[in-house]
């Protein structure tokens, strides 16, 4: 099991940037990939970015490539999402996730909100 935990979620103005955290616990030994989804109102959840958890390589969403950037700790076992230039389609609330042992993310956080007001 591996247990994934955001913080860094809340209001900004349009413009304005967040960085979110997301703490990994248990079989962390077993993580491939971590990546961030989010889910606005109405919405299916979404894509936004994803990290090799051996070598860093990294994907985004092409709504947030050049304003968010995707990286890790591993010796904190902590994945970041900076978030630049927000825009009021950010606003969502934000997931953590992992792919342990499977080619999908089979491990999620709780969502952290993120309001982006204009």
């Amino acid at each position: 099991q591996v247990s994934l935990e955001e913080s860094g979620g809340g209001l900004v103005q349009a413009g304005g940037s967040l960085r979110l955290s997301c703490a990994a616990s248990g079989r962390t030994w077993s993580m491939t990939d971590m990546g961030w989804f989010r889910q606005a109102p109405g919405k299916a959840r979404a894509f936004v970015a994803a990290i090799r958890w051996s070598g860093g390589s990294t994907s985004y969403a092409d709504s947030v490539k050049g304003r968010f950037t995707i990286s890790r700790d591993n010796a904190k076992n902590t994945v970041y999402l900076q978030m630049n230039s927000l825009n009021v389609e950010d606003t969502a609330v934000y997931y953590c996730a992992a792919v342990s042992g499977t080619l999908t993310y089979d491990y999620w956080g709780q969502g952290t909100q993120v309001t982006v007001s204009s």
